[in-house]
């Protein structure tokens, strides 16, 4: 699919041209006006009972219109995201209300960075919070809370196979060590700890880890696995698989997107050009196959496309990580890059997939894990936490600023 150049910028503007379509524009401001208010429902409506700082929006279903909460514990992946969403308010609304807001619900997660690490979401559940806190707060605190988390993190790391089990739960249901593509994503905790005082190894484990998944977990044409899986003690590869994909042989919109954004960050952190080229090829064999919407199907390979249900939560990383991705490309290149996440965000603002008056989430359609029947067609708060990442970032660059501000 041919990408068009961006046309201009301006503070809160960007024009989109797709190129099979007419011109569209997205109001930067506005979009983020529009997460203050959605932020402000969500809120009322958590505080409409007595509120519990330990119960986090998950989802909202197709046919529902208030949040369902679920309990902050080791399990519940997505307990992170929801504090890291009123973090990223805060840094553009500078509201001292939503401030202590998001200091309490993160506060609920403190204590799972002083026990074992139940599986690698630790990095999902600590950074989005603690990390988006330290940033904007510099709370030697919340320091200290992420680098007790990098270290817990890292037990999960095997040396021989050269990654991180995934998920130790699922590990004679797999058939031995497992890595999933998310876990990409919680590398950037380890970098981060390295450089942030922390034990100089999280370093060497998280470049190790993407080393490894790079060999295994991508096939021919730069797609991937959504699972690899590992002998344990000889650390030799056994097979690739999916689990929340269509089949073992598919694109599972979100794991490519998860393969994106976190190769895009090991080349921030270590230079490496292996793999910035390996993120551009991996960024696209997702690009080429996106419907004329820039939003995916939930699988590239879904046998009912067109009427497979859309993933606007893949969409949401895929923006964010092209935002940062396109710093790093030559002009022409980084140029399309841009250009493609700004029409996917123009097609996230829009009424075909902004939840808007009907409930209090920023975004609608997005799948979560279809092959077992859940949050199919919903929305999802990590759709949501990628959105306003995304949003922030092109602000950023839209006022001349890096796109990653301070990390």
């Amino acid at each position: 699919m041919r990408l068009s150049r961006i046309l201009g910028l301006s503070i809160g503007l960007l024009l989109a041209s797709c190129a099979t379509g007419p011109k569209e524009v997205i109001d930067v401001d506005n979009a983020l006006s529009y997460c203050n208010r959605q932020v402000q429902r969500t809120l009322a409506e958590l505080h409409a009972d007595s509120i519990d700082y330990t119960m986090m929006p998950r989802n909202i279903a197709a046919d529902k219109n208030s949040w369902h909460c679920r309990k902050a514990t080791p399990d519940e992946w997505c307990a992170g995201f929801w504090p890291g969403v009123l973090w990223y308010e805060y840094e553009n609304s500078r509201d001292e209300i939503i401030r202590e807001e998001a200091e309490r619900f993160t506060k609920s997660l403190e204590y799972l960075s002083q026990q074992p690490a139940f599986d690698h979401d630790l990095g999902f559940l600590m950074f989005c919070s603690y990390g988006n806190a330290y940033r904007l707060t510099q709370n030697p605190h919340f320091k200290d809370v992420i680098l007790a988390s990098a270290d817990t993190l890292a037990t999960l790391f095997n040396p021989t196979v050269g990654t991180m089990l995934s998920w130790p739960r699922n590990v004679e249901m797999l058939g031995g060590h497992n890595t999933i593509m998310d876990n990409m994503i919680n590398l950037e905790m380890l970098f981060w700890a390295a450089r942030n005082g922390g034990d100089k190894r999280l370093y060497d484990i998280a470049v190790k880890h993407a080393e490894t998944t790079m060999k295994h977990h991508f096939r021919p044409d730069n797609t991937c696995y959504h699972v690899a899986v590992y002998d344990a003690e000889s650390g030799d590869f056994i097979k690739g698989m999916t689990h929340q994909g269509y089949s073992d042989s598919s694109m599972w919109a979100r794991g490519q997107a998860w393969a994106i954004y976190g190769y895009t960050v090991v080349y921030r952190e270590t230079h490496d050009r292996r793999f910035l080229d390996f993120a551009c090829k991996v960024t696209d064999a997702y690009l080429d196959r996106l419907p004329d919407d820039y939003v995916p199907y939930w699988d590239f390979d879904a046998p009912d496309i067109p009427s497979a249900p859309r993933d606007a939560s893949a969409a949401s990383v895929v923006a964010s990580a092209l935002l940062e991705l396109q710093a790093y490309c030559p002009a022409e290149r980084g140029s399309q890059y841009k250009d493609a996440a700004v029409k996917m965000l123009t097609s996230l603002s829009s009424d075909n997939y902004r939840s808007g008056d009907k409930r209090p989430s920023f975004l609608d359609h997005s799948t979560g894990h279809l092959p077992a029947g859940s949050e199919i067609d919903a929305s999802i708060i990590y759709a949501d936490y990628y959105y306003i990442e995304a949003l922030t970032r092109l602000k950023r660059l839209s006022l001349g600023n890096d796109a990653l501000a301070s990390l």
